[in-house]
């Protein structure tokens, strides 16, 4: 029997040096699933991979799921089980359906509720809709996802207070430059995130920013909203040592930022503090670069103090969207208990048009040879009333009447 099966490697269990080795390029995701795919015994998959987590959603038939969804993801990293597997969390179906509504809440997020990752769920699941590697199961879990994250928005004020990723990054900003007013702000990458922190910097009265990414024109549509500078990824080197705080979040493979780089801006600034903050998975800035005096280097794991001081005003409507994730979960069940109803329908539905084309077929052919057409259309149905009704008839004959009860509802009251 088909199972519901999570696999995640996520910020709760594993530090930001396992996630970005598990971490999916987003040009290889299409080759990815379709791996995924053709695994034995997988019949659907969805990949998600953000700074915070990567998951496999999968419909799998087969007794090992959770074995099969680790050696995927160690064999497709290149990685042995020993190094990961004291990180994998495994979750399976009605589990695997608390836990997909918590993060498309936000509830699973390192910051609670913030409203980026139902971005992120939807992008994996058109990303597995491209594919081509969704089932009707799969797909109606990530609409129940997509619909369960509506209802907790609609109902609850777990997103009201302004404590997103990018707004810690921000704080912790605060934390190093008490006026932010007076930086020089170099922000790496043109995703949402960097956009977000983009509009938290010109709201702190921030004048001086520089969007650096590796397509110019993306770049220039950030800078355009907030009267910034663009430039290419190329460039930012020759601007570098102008930046006060350096905020990265790319989607590279590779650092973009390594400790040579930063040894020479320093000179140039003269040793003046630079504070770094690496929000990318796989890390955009290489470790090293902390050992650096007049460096603050941080990454995303390291504003988990910064959303704790923010975050007392959500924990309360935490509870609540809980209690909508449970109420919601027992609906999708209602509908996984009569899924097979729908196949059954879907065969007779086969059988009865065979049935049809068969007689039709007959029927045509006697009117092309000048048959009676009033005659022929009698014919043609009383040989449908008969051929469909038939082996319904001698189903009911041969069932037990404590069963059949349970579908009196079945035969249509042609008086009404």
């Amino acid at each position: 029997m088909s199972r519901i099966a999570i696999l995640s490697v996520n910020h709760a269990q594993a530090p930001v040096s396992v996630r970005e080795r598990v971490a999916f390029a987003p040009n290889h995701l299409n080759r990815e699933l379709q791996t995924l795919n053709a695994l034995a015994g997988v019949e659907a998959g969805v990949i998600l991979s953000t700074c915070n987590r990567s998951e496999i959603y999968a419909i799998v038939n087969a007794d090992n799921p959770q074995e099969i969804l680790s050696q995927y993801l160690a064999d497709t990293h290149q990685i042995s089980r020993e190094e990961i597997d004291d990180y994998l969390v495994y979750f399976e179906d009605d589990a695997a359906l608390e836990h997909i509504c918590n993060v498309a809440c936000g509830l699973d997020s390192l910051v609670l509720g913030e409203p980026q990752i139902l971005g992120q769920l939807k992008d994996a699941y058109h990303a597995a809709k491209q594919a081509k590697t969704l089932d009707k199961k799969l797909e109606k879990l990530f609409q129940h996802a997509f619909s369960t994250a509506k209802k907790v928005r609609t109902d609850t004020q777990i997103g009201s207070s302004p404590v997103s990723i990018a707004y810690c990054a921000v704080k912790l900003s605060e934390k190093i430059f008490t006026d932010l007013s007076e930086q020089t702000v170099l922000l790496i990458g043109a995703g949402e995130m960097i956009e977000l922190c983009a509009q938290h910097l010109s709201q702190k009265g921030v004048k001086n920013m520089i969007v650096a990414n590796r397509t110019l024109e993306n770049a220039q549509k950030i800078a355009a909203l907030y009267n910034a500078q663009s430039i290419s990824l190329k460039q930012f080197s020759t601007v570098i040592h102008q930046a006060d705080i350096i905020i990265s979040s790319t989607a590279a493979s590779v650092p973009v930022i390594g400790k040579g780089l930063i040894e020479s801006a320093l000179k140039l600034r003269k040793h003046k503090p630079m504070f770094m903050l690496d929000i990318a998975i796989p890390r955009d800035i290489e470790p090293e670069v902390g050992q650096l005096d007049d460096v603050y280097l941080y990454t995303i794991d390291d504003l988990e103090q910064v959303v704790n001081d923010n975050i007392d005003s959500r924990e309360k409507e935490k509870v609540l969207a809980q209690e909508i994730i449970i109420k919601q979960t027992q609906v999708f069940n209602k509908w996984l208990s009569v899924l097979p109803n729908e196949q059954l329908v879907q065969t007779y539905r086969n059988s009865v048009n065979q049935i049809k084309d068969e007689a039709l077929v007959d029927a045509l052919k006697r009117l092309n040879n000048g048959g009676d057409s009033e005659q022929i259309i009698k014919k043609l149905a009383d040989q449908l009333a008969n051929k469909i009704l038939h082996t319904t008839f001698k189903n009911i004959k041969q069932t037990p009447h404590e069963a059949l009860s349970q579908c009196e509802g079945c035969i249509p009251n042609l008086k009404k």
